[in-house]
């Protein structure tokens, strides 16, 4: 049966529905409850409220967080195919007596049944500048699989064609891969900024937005064209459209309509896009 008709048939009608993308004005916790035993996703790729006080977020007592993270992330598990992976997008969290910007990956990397492969750190360029401490620059991404000997991982999908010798060769044949070098475990993508003079292309109205590249470059590597993959906490949908720009299905949660209104906009734009593309 097809996975779109299994879910709409155990959460009911969506948000909103497309022929590749699924949204639930839903609170995921109870959404991931209901598909669990029933459809399985090939990849999980998501930014969840980070209990810093964003608008979108109450803050929790610490330990009330680690355990809700717990809790959906062992859901994330059980609706994870063997083969299937899971990346998470994290920052800083202040700790009380404790420190001022502790990273969140401490605390949540062995909270789930995942198998985890390795941090990636996401260096974004721009950002608050710091007078007492230095001024924060990257994020990280946890990447965990289901199966440490089986899991998708494209790595010609990501090269980096930026090689310095492309033409270099030893006793005659090339001594690096012509698509591109192993992009390596530190990311170079630039945040979505606001501001008059560095305005962002991509920016919607919302306080936490994600850029569609480093999305877009986990979905290329974790997964394969036409596979199903979730986020659970899309906000304004970037997950989605990365998703849909590289051939695949997503499903998103939010329970924020509004943020899902932006999202909607977002995969419109994208349809009309990849439209004019085809029609070039």
């Amino acid at each position: 049966m097809d996975n779109f008709k299994t879910i709409i048939e155990i959460l009911g009608e969506p948000y909103f529905q497309s022929q590749d993308v699924l949204l639930y004005n839903q609170d995921s916790l109870n959404a991931l409850s209901k598909l669990e035993g029933h459809i399985n996703f090939d990849l999980t790729v998501t930014s969840p409220p980070y209990n810093i006080g964003k608008e979108y977020e109450k803050v929790k007592p610490l330990q009330e967080y680690i355990e809700w993270s717990q809790e959906w992330m062992s859901k994330i598990y059980n609706v994870t195919k063997n083969n299937g992976s899971f990346w998470l997008n994290v920052g800083y969290v202040p700790i009380k007596n404790k420190g001022k910007a502790v990273p969140l990956s401490y605390l949540l990397w062995d909270k789930n049944d995942f198998y985890f492969i390795q941090e990636i750190v996401w260096h974004y360029g721009a950002g608050v500048a710091a007078r007492k401490s230095l001024s924060p620059r990257n994020e990280k991404v946890l990447w965990f699989v289901k199966n440490n000997s089986n899991y998708t991982f494209n790595l010609d999908s990501i090269r980096d064609p930026n090689v310095k010798y492309p033409n270099q060769k030893k006793n005659g044949k090339l001594k690096v891969n012509p698509l591109g070098k192993n992009p390596s475990d530190v990311w170079n993508i630039p945040k979505v900024t606001s501001g008059r003079n560095r305005h962002s292309a991509e920016r919607v109205n919302h306080p936490a937005q994600s850029p569609i590249e480093l999305f877009k470059r986990i979905i290329l590597a974790g997964s394969n064209p036409e596979d199903l993959i979730l986020d659970p906490f899309v906000g304004s949908g970037t997950s989605c459209v990365a998703a849909k720009s590289t051939n695949r299905k997503s499903v998103g949660f939010d329970t924020n309509s509004d943020y899902l209104d932006m999202a909607i906009k977002r995969l419109h734009e994208e349809h009309v896009v990849q439209q004019a593309l085809f029609n070039f």
